[in-house]
């Protein structure tokens, strides 16, 4: 998928490794410690990835479809799903159920579309309730469904760990 034209497609390794460094260095560790020496490499790698989705268009999961006369609800439950609460940058996880009724075409999209559009939504820094409304508008804007359902199941880490 492309780049968001109205983003930055670029994740500056370098400056957010030096954050990590400092933040390290601010919690009152040495960095430069055995254990901590790669760390902030590290992290930069993994919020790299873990915010991936920021620079992605998320309608271009959808934009292949078709017409199957197809009537009934179309519904993926259990999807796995990772995300980053904006709040604490920590995770939160769970499943999605996601379904919709497909328009009066009977137009579909491939069922693994609907897993790809809970990840692209969910590697963010976001919030269960965005990240829910975000994969319904989607749904609804490149489908034009008779109705759409998004449920997600989720444990934030923000709330458990501390």
């Amino acid at each position: 998928m492309a780049p968001r034209e109205d983003s930055d497609s670029t994740f500056d390794l370098a400056r957010a490794e030096k954050a990590v460094r400092e933040l390290l260095i601010a919690c009152g560790e040495d960095p430069d410690r055995p254990g901590l020496q790669e760390t902030p490499a590290r992290v930069a790698r993994a919020f790299q990835e873990m915010f991936a989705g920021l620079h992605t268009d998320p309608d271009e999961v959808l934009d292949r479809t078709f017409d199957e006369s197809h009537e009934e609800l179309v519904l993926v439950t259990d999807i796995p799903m990772f995300s980053t609460c904006e709040h604490h940058l920590v995770p939160f996880h769970g499943v999605a159920h996601v379904g919709y009724i497909p328009d009066e075409r009977g137009r579909v999209a491939g069922l693994s579309k609907l897993a790809r559009l809970v990840d692209l939504y969910s590697k963010r820094p976001q919030v269960q309730e965005r990240l829910t409304s975000q994969i319904a508008d989607a749904l609804d804007r490149k489908l034009n469904p008779r109705g759409v359902i998004v449920v997600i199941e989720a444990e934030h880490l923000c709330m458990t760990m501390r």
